[in-house]
């Protein structure tokens, strides 16, 4: 047989598979097919029974997620009371709308849409865009609170057409007396994104929650805040509410109980006006602050809800500065309210009280004249005249004798220069000026026209309104008194300053003159029966006398008016500093002090004077800040500025102290303004004429000098 051509290097052909091959083929496939199937079998029925043994707890909770929705109920804050248990800051029950930004599908839909439904103003429309635009979505924002059940169930009814409205019936913060604790308060506010980020709790993020951001609302939210509640309700896919399940109710914060006494407080802001100042009162048993006032201030109220541009627009173009906390935060030359203290630091040299000098209107030091208030002179003026009558020809000549150091030293020890321990942020403690400060700040040597301008208050001498009260109440105690905000009713244990009684007792009677005999604060007097106030006016440069002479013209150009003073006489209980900014000089200080020392024995007496200063100011501070944010709305509408958040927190609340100290060395002393200046008062009754005071004859420490 031939067989078939095969050509050199060809394969040989494969034989045809036989049916056995075939089905050997076949069984090795099906059961590497059927093992592959089983393992996936196997794997499916183990992850079947994960899920439904180890896993079922967690579907469980998911699944009953999608019926049950589970929300937290923001915690009542804890109510900020004054000493006598009234409240500062409370809550209030509320009906509000808040919007969660990332629900929100439609926007300026549903801005337009509540704004009908809640009768929202042009302004209002434009700070809620405002809050939206820089809202995170995760950061609730108030559409409106306080809304009675009319405007709150006209939204409630309409929520599935509303996605992103969160309608809630709760407690909002509340500040009874508004503006007049607003620097001492603070205020609430919603959590920003860098505070969420740092704590990264979930009760944050609810809608209504407010942490606080200033004064006592912060320094001590971890006692106000409270523990928060929740809520379980039935909803259908699309979150409507079936019912609701259960609640646990929240744990509202504990209360932070003051030693301000709240009447007092209120009385001294309303007191102020319409000038820009502050009024400090201690309890001089205690060292308890009793008042703290600073005005203008803002309404913690409106605050809480978030500033708008009318308003931010209306505190930030005010001269008087109302976002500043002048009580720890303004610094001023002290002028003449530190000649009781230099005094002391006198007597403590060994100076003899009535070692006199001839005051002619003015001293020359070297080769300049250094000028008294008075141009015409004292005349023979001893350590008590220079203090009644607030010579400064006196302070200027036995300055030089004493020295800086002592007189220094004497200053820090009454607490100038000083930062208290308050529950507080960002006090400004000042300057106390001596050789070796001057040498540290500028590389140069003290000079003689650098003692003069630091004895009567001016040049680098620079304190705040708490100091000088805590000097008036060491003066008045003789007691390291330390000033307290945190109500403790265990009495102080307090260490006596070491200064010989007779050297208080004739500073003592020498400031009683002031008020009561031969002084220049005459009409500081107190119009209640056996009840004498002790003081001493000051008044501080501003701008130099080529430029105005501190009494009219521009407001910034006018001297800074002081009074510091305590009461009774006799057994010193109060002691109180005032400041008025721009006021003109003492006579502008005095009339509060006295107005508010008189609240503090006859109300009734001192309310009756205030209410008729109130009605030549245009009503109390609410209605004058009232008609102010009205006129600033007719003026500026939607097109004032958006307020900035960080603008707003850094004038509120500057992180840190603010220390304020003179950028260059001073060349020459101040020339110190008059003193006794009174200003316009309505009519009232005048106690009856108070005879002079003996004046006591003090030991000098050192002996005659």
């Amino acid at each position: 047989m031939k067989l078939p051509f095969r050509r050199k290097g060809a394969r040989p052909a494969r034989p045809a598979p036989t049916s056995i091959a075939l089905t050997q083929t076949f069984n090795r496939r099906s059961f590497v097919l059927g093992a592959v199937q089983g393992g996936v079998g196997i794997l499916l029925a183990t992850r079947m029974g994960y899920l439904a043994v180890a896993e079922n707890e967690k579907y469980r909770l998911a699944s009953e997620s999608n019926r049950v929705n589970l929300t937290l109920i923001p915690p009542r804050r804890g109510w900020v009371l004054d000493r006598n248990g009234a409240p500062l800051a409370s809550n209030r029950a509320d009906f509000r709308v808040d919007l969660v930004p990332d629900r929100l599908v439609d926007p300026k839909a549903t801005i337009a849409e509540l704004a009908q439904l809640l009768e929202l103003s042009p302004t209002a429309i434009q700070d809620l865009t405002d809050k939206l635009e820089k809202a995170h979505g995760f950061q609730p924002v108030e559409v409106a609170s306080g809304l009675d059940w009319d405007k709150f169930a006209a939204v409630s009814v309409r929520l599935p057409d509303l996605p992103g409205v969160v309608p809630q019936r709760g407690f909002s913060r509340f500040y009874p007396t508004g503006a007049a604790v607003g620097h001492l308060i603070g205020y609430v506010g919603t959590v920003s994104a860098e505070e969420y980020e740092r704590e990264r709790n979930p009760l944050l993020i609810t809608p209504g929650f407010k942490i606080g951001k200033d004064g006592i609302e912060k320094q001590f939210e971890a006692r106000l805040r409270g523990i928060p509640g929740a809520r379980r309700a039935e909803v259908t896919a699309g979150g409507r509410v079936v019912k609701d399940l259960d609640t646990r109710e929240d744990v509202p914060g504990k209360s932070v109980q003051l030693t301000i006494d709240g009447p007092l407080q209120h009385y001294a802001a309303r007191r102020l006006g319409i000038e820009s100042g502050s009024v400090v009162v201690i309890d001089c048993l205690t060292g308890d602050l009793l008042c703290a006032a600073s005005m203008p201030s803002f309404d913690p109220n409106s605050f809480s809800d978030g500033i708008g541009r009318i308003e931010w627009k209306m505190l930030s173009d005010d001269d008087h500065v109302p976002l500043r906390n002048k009580v720890l935060r303004g610094l001023y030359p002290p002028g003449s309210t530190v000649k009781p203290m230099v005094a002391l630091s006198f007597l403590e040299a060994g100076l003899d009280p009535h070692a006199a000098v001839n005051c002619a209107g003015g001293l020359r030091v070297g080769n300049r004249v250094f000028h008294c208030w008075n141009h015409r002179g004292h005349g023979s003026t001893d350590m008590a005249k220079g203090i009644y009558q607030s010579c400064d020809v006196y302070f200027y000549h036995f300055a030089q004798q004493i020295g800086m150091d002592k007189i220094a030293a004497m200053a820090r020890r009454l607490g100038l220069g000083h930062e208290f321990p308050l529950p507080v942020a960002g006090q400004s403690y000042g300057t106390v000026p001596d050789p070796a400060w001057k040498q540290r700040k500028y590389d140069q040597p003290w000079a003689i026209y650098d003692t003069v301008n630091a004895t009567i208050g001016q040049g680098y001498m620079l304190v705040n309104p708490l100091q000088q009260a805590v000097m008036a109440s060491r003066i008045a105690s003789g007691n390291a008194l330390m000033p307290r905000l945190l109500l403790d009713r265990r009495p102080p244990q307090i260490q006596s300053l070491g200064i010989p009684q007779d050297h208080l007792d004739f500073v003592h009677a020498a400031m009683s003159e002031v008020v009561n005999g031969r002084g220049t604060a005459g009409k500081a007097r107190l119009p209640v029966p056996d009840v004498l106030l002790a003081g001493k006016t000051g008044t501080a440069q501003v701008v130099g006398l080529n430029i105005g002479n501190g009494k009219g013209g521009l407001w910034k150009h006018r001297d800074h008016g002081h009074f510091i003073c305590f009461a009774p006489f006799d057994k010193p209980r109060y002691a109180c500093a005032v400041v008025i900014e721009h006021g003109g000089g003492s006579g502008a200080a005095y009339p509060v002090a006295r107005d508010v020392m008189t609240f503090l024995f006859d109300p009734a007496k001192a309310m009756e004077v205030l209410e008729g200063y109130e009605k030549g100011w245009g009503g109390n501070i609410e209605q004058r800040m009232g008609a102010k944010y009205a006129a600033a709305e007719a003026k500026y509408g939607t097109s004032a500025p958006r307020p900035v958040e960080s603008q707003i927190e850094s004038a509120v609340n500057p992180v840190g102290n603010v220390v304020q100290e003179p950028r260059t060395a001073e060349t020459a002393a101040a020339s110190p303004a008059p003193e006794p200046v009174a200003v316009a008062a309505p009519a009232e009754p005048q106690p009856a004429p108070v005879p002079a005071i003996v004046l006591p004859s003090p030991v000098p420490a050192g002996g005659p000098n």
